[in-house]
């Protein structure tokens, strides 16, 4: 795949002598997150390819564009893959657009966060200049975390170009054991006690009366945990099709996803309480808590004061409504100078994180 970043860094240039404003697009795969935003189309699409892989070192390198199912492919060729396991969207998910949704799978409590695997990055600002920060390596990884900074930036700090990630090996084995728990509030309770063992867990969600728990790493370390479940709960079973499940949940293609309904998403301590009514899928043991329910953005975040949470909408949005956790004004001060610093004309993604960004 051809090297775009040039085509792109002109049509920024060109925008910006116009002051045309510019949507950030990649394979649309993500296009109901964040708020809607209006511009001329600057696509990365075409904008793909692994760069570099070095499998000794655990470091690949690729342009935006490409997509996960493709990093994927060359990954496990080695016995590798992302930590993240970010959404892969029926094969339309790209990685630059993942890094700018911060988007991560099931297991992102134990493998970490894709925010967490950027060991670099070359965007392109907001006066089309290319600017690179990071490295492929932690140590050349100094001074201030601009790479990281892009994480859930929404293209509002830059066009992300290219990114450096550090990779994984591959489990040996993997297993799922199914817990029926009609309470999420004793799912919560359970799921964290369980958490403080030394079982390889890396993943944990309760989803309509059963509590879900995947195992990962060598096959006999596997094979324990599996055993000492079944033998320690008389209501748990293995579960066969754990593949497709947490896939489902990855990709959001579960279920609770297909409704019409708005769907929150809360940030929270994995061991707060469930105080919220309504239709909910509690994931990242406890720390990641999804709701179906009418609301503003507004008065769902009040749930989450005292608690140390975060709530935005994920799905459901209506016409240019805020969808993101309301931010303090000197909070909203130091975002406004980060994107003059990258973005002073105010050109990209305008008003897709927030109505004021």
């Amino acid at each position: 795949m051809p090297d775009c970043s040039k085509h792109i860094a002109d049509q920024i240039r060109d925008a910006g002598a116009r002051r045309q404003k510019l949507k950030i697009v990649g394979h649309d795969s993500k296009h109901f997150l964040g708020r809607d935003t209006v511009g001329e189309e600057l696509s990365l699409k075409e904008h793909a390819g692994v760069v570099s892989y070095k499998p000794a070192e655990l470091v690949i390198s690729a342009r935006a564009g490409t997509a996960i199912e493709e990093i994927d492919k060359v990954l496990s060729e080695s016995g590798q893959m992302l930590a993240s396991d970010p959404p892969k969207f029926d094969g339309k998910g790209s990685i630059g657009g993942s890094l700018a949704c911060n988007l991560s799978g099931p297991g992102r409590p134990w493998t970490g966060s894709l925010r967490d695997a950027v060991l670099g990055v070359t965007i392109i600002d907001g006066r089309g200049e290319s600017l690179k920060f990071g490295g492929q390596v932690m140590k050349n990884v100094a001074g201030y975390d601009v790479s990281r900074l892009q994480a859930g930036a929404m293209g509002c700090l830059g066009v992300i170009a290219e990114i450096s990630l550090k990779v994984m090996p591959k489990p040996d084995a993997t297993a799922t054991v199914a817990i029926e728990m009609v309470d999420p509030s004793s799912s919560i309770r359970y799921i964290n006690e369980l958490c403080g063992t030394s079982l390889p867990i890396t993943g944990a969600c309760w989803d309509n009366g059963w509590q879900y728990v995947r195992f990962q790493g060598a096959g006999r370390a596997v094979e324990k945990a599996i055993s000492e479940i079944l033998q320690s709960r008389s209501d748990a079973r293995q579960i066969h099709s754990e593949v497709n499940y947490w896939e489902s949940l990855r990709d959001h293609e579960h279920d609770f996803f297909s409704s019409p309904d708005k769907i929150w998403r809360y940030s929270v301590k994995s061991t707060t309480e469930l105080q919220k009514d309504g239709s909910s899928l509690v994931d990242w043991g406890g720390a990641q808590r999804w709701v179906r329910a009418d609301g503003s953005v507004d008065n769902m975040a009040k749930e989450c004061d005292g608690r140390a949470g975060k709530v935005s909408l994920f799905r459901g949005r209506e016409s240019h409504e805020d969808v993101c956790h309301p931010m303090a004004e000197p909070l909203q001060q130091l975002h406004k100078g980060l994107k003059s610093r990258f973005d002073p004309d105010f050109l990209l993604n305008p008003g897709r994180l927030y109505s004021w960004l």
